[in-house]
């Protein structure tokens, strides 16, 4: 659990095919992102939220868990069944999870 009893999971127990939420700003999702995610950066989400599917659970990233622990409680508060990504986008790439990045680059997290 993450501080405020936030419920969250491990990089490789994000099972193949889930809905993957990446709150991260828009340069760093370009750099490098798993792929099949999602993105609607953290600011967005109050917005964006009617984009987050209510029926199964959400899984959310960002750089190392902060920003998706954020997104997580006020998701959950308002009715999702959503997870935070332990250690984020560097624990996925430290994991050697699958990654891309726009325009062919080689994929990083910034």
């Amino acid at each position: 659990m993450f501080g405020n009893g936030v419920p969250e999971t491990g990089v490789t127990e994000v099972p193949e095919g889930a809905y993957l939420l990446d709150v991260r700003e828009d340069d760093e999702w370009n750099a490098g992102r798993a792929p099949g995610a999602v993105h609607i950066p953290l600011g967005e989400l109050g917005q964006r939220a009617s984009e987050v599917p209510q029926d199964r659970r959400v899984y959310v990233v960002c750089r190392v868990g902060g920003r998706s622990a954020q997104a997580v409680a006020a998701l959950n508060q308002a009715g999702w069944d959503s997870v935070n990504v332990s250690g984020g986008m560097r624990a996925w790439e430290h994991a050697g999870r699958a990654m891309e990045a726009g325009s062919g680059e080689e994929p990083r997290v910034l």
